[in-house]
């Protein structure tokens, strides 16, 4: 792998939005290019994956799922609804189906990139090239 470039990504925090420099690099066998991201990111969504951890919980235990905007003023309603919609469609049944738990967030990280070679709730379905698949 070499360096390719970078970009920003915004995210939201409860003290608003921080802005992050993302690494690109390039795969020297395929040509491919990957973002190196933090295990807390999900590609293509800023909101973190805790807060959307919590979300989902809230919405599995039958709480209010606006007590993470009270916490985190930078998420709002539609973050949420965006959240949930994507974790019905995509992901609570992929997490029921292999008894994959919400908690704890570090068991859910690694369950997702084991078994689903993707970080939980990310939602474009694209093979994690950087690691390969176990026969």
């Amino acid at each position: 792998m070499s360096v390719h470039g970078y970009y920003w990504r915004s995210v939201k925090l409860p003290s608003g939005t921080l802005r992050l420099r993302v690494c690109r690099v390039r795969c020297s066998e395929c040509g491919t290019t990957h973002a190196l991201l933090l295990s807390s990111m999900v590609p293509y969504s800023q909101v973190l994956l805790s807060d959307q951890q919590r979300i989902c919980n809230d919405y599995e235990e039958g709480r209010s799922v606006s007590i993470v905007c009270e916490s985190n003023p930078s998420i709002d309603e539609n973050n949420v609804k965006s959240i949930l919609r994507n974790y019905r469609l995509c992901w609570r049944e992929k997490l029921r189906s292999l008894k994959i738990h919400l908690f704890p967030l570090d068991d859910l990280i690694l369950s997702c990139f084991s078994d689903y070679s993707s970080q939980f709730m990310q939602i474009h379905l694209r093979v994690n090239k950087l690691f390969s698949y176990t026969t």
